[in-house]
């Protein structure tokens, strides 16, 4: 216990808002609930999830050496209303966590400095994992109590709100776990109202194909036009249900400033961004993983919906890009302006 206690306070001073303890084997729930999302095909594109279904339905496979998962959270908590800026549709709404720094780079540095620390304490293995393995890490964040995974299926808790990202150190040591938490969301439902294509068939659940996140970064390809319009001006990522969240209102600072940053901007100025371009603008990004075919092809929906016919000459000028969804979109766009 002594240990464990001095563990949390290591965590706490590296910028970690919490730090829980479980076991690998603490999720038996996870295979069922992973299969049925597979099998309704909530997944889409994301074949991955397929392929490593057996990792990520259960962790003792990952590391079967493992005795303790160390679970942490770093808030990333924006200084603004994430909501404000889809009120100005001739902006670029990027989703807050890719606003800054890409968040794996700083989270797994944290890590990997903790876990070097419990080594220096207690002779021991360790692995550390910031969304980079199929690693449940929501379901164990709930096992070890740092919150619960609310009706927008993300995580959540009383203390620091959603606003937050999530890394875990798996170890050979035994560490005495903690409580789970327990479901608090009772009978609110802003995060299923508030979304704007109905991606949550019923709560706890999300269909990933009609999630604007989901769309916008691992879509590849024509977005199916019956949910282009939805999307407004969310050129990466989507917000909505994360920030109606009331239990934000206990959000605690980020801990680091390079979280927040101007990565967005307007939609004139995005929509002529060559590969080059993308990749000097968004260089150390999260948004730069998507590539600049992708999000252009986002920044053109965003001109379709925006009603400035000012930036029709623009989305003009992409009607024979060589990407095909980028062309698609353009069109689309001239059309949708054209008929303002």
């Amino acid at each position: 216990m002594e240990l464990k206690a001095r563990l949390v306070e290591q965590a706490l001073s590296e910028g970690f808002v919490a730090c829980r303890i479980c076991r690998p084997d603490a999720v038996p729930h996870v295979p069922a609930r992973l299969d049925a999302f597979l099998e309704a095909g909530y997944h889409g594109q994301m074949a991955w999830m397929e392929e490593r279904r057996s990792w990520r339905g259960n962790p003792a496979v990952l590391w079967p050496e493992a005795r303790s998962v160390i679970m942490l959270a770093e808030s990333y908590a924006p200084e603004h209303d994430p909501l404000a800026v889809l009120e100005r549709p001739d902006l670029g709404a990027i989703s807050v966590y890719a606003q800054g720094r890409d968040y794996h780079d700083i989270v797994k540095k944290r890590l990997k400095r903790l876990a070097r620390w419990l080594i220096a304490q207690e002779p021991c293995e360790v692995k550390v994992f910031v969304d980079t393995a199929p690693v449940p890490e929501k379901a164990l964040a709930q096992a070890a109590g740092l919150g619960w995974q609310g009706k927008h299926t993300s995580l959540l808790s009383r203390d620091w709100g959603n606003w937050a990202f999530l890394g875990s150190v798996f170890t050979t040591l035994e560490l005495e776990p903690d409580a789970p938490e327990v479901d608090k969301c009772g009978s609110c439902t802003a995060c299923q109202d508030i979304c704007p294509t109905n991606a949550f068939p019923e709560p706890y659940r999300l269909d990933g194909r009609r999630c604007i996140s989901y769309l916008t970064i691992e879509h590849k390809g024509l977005v199916d036009e019956d949910l282009r319009a939805a999307m407004g001006n969310r050129i990466y990522g989507c917000d909505d249900c994360l920030a109606i969240c009331p239990w934000n209102k206990f959000a605690v600072a980020a801990s680091d400033m390079r979280y927040h940053g101007g990565a967005g901007g307007t939609l004139a100025e995005l929509v002529v961004l060559d590969d080059a371009a993308f990749r000097a603008r968004f260089s150390g990004s999260a948004v730069k993983r998507i590539g600049r075919d992708r999000f252009v092809r986002n920044v053109l929906y965003a001109i379709g919906n925006s009603g400035n016919v000012a930036l029709t000459e623009a989305a003009q000028d992409l009607c024979d890009d060589p990407d095909a969804a980028v062309a698609d979109a353009a069109r689309w766009a001239v059309g949708r302006l054209r008929d303002t």
